[in-house]
C-alpha cells in the first residue's frame, strides 16, 4: 500500500494526511489496518492511540469510523470494543492491486 501513499508519508513512514479520492483513503485504511494486531481487543481509547501512532493529522475517530464503515475494524453494539475483522477486504476488491 506504501506505493499508493507515498505522497502522504512523512519520513517516518506516518501519514500525514487523509487523501480526498476514495481509492486512497481505502489504500489509507488498508494500511493502519496491517498495523493493527490481529485477534486484540482494543477500548475506543485504544483504537484512537493505535490510530494516531500511525497518523499525525491526529482525526483517529474520522479513521475509526472509515474503518468500521469499510469492514476492516469492528465493534461491539456499544462503540466499546473494536477489533480487526477477521476476514480483511482485498486490495483486489477496491481495485488497488
Amino acid at each position: 500500500m506504501e506505493k499508493w501513499l507515498k505522497n502522504y508519508l512523512d519520513s517516518s513512514g506516518k501519514l500525514s494526511m487523509y487523501p480526498s479520492k476514495r481509492k486512497l483513503k481505502i489504500a489509507v485504511m488498508f494500511y493502519i489496518a496491517n498495523q493493527l494486531e490481529a485477534h486484540k481487543t482494543y477500548t475506543e481509547k485504544e483504537m484512537n492511540e493505535a490510530i494516531n501512532e500511525i497518523c499525525t493529522f491526529n482525526d483517529a475517530a474520522l479513521l475509526r469510523r472509515e474503518m468500521y464503515n469499510y469492514h476492516f475494524i469492528n465493534r461491539t453494539e456499544d462503540g466499546k470494543i473494536y477489533t480487526l475483522e477477521e476476514n480483511q477486504p482485498s486490495p483486489e476488491e477496491y481495485g488497488l492491486s
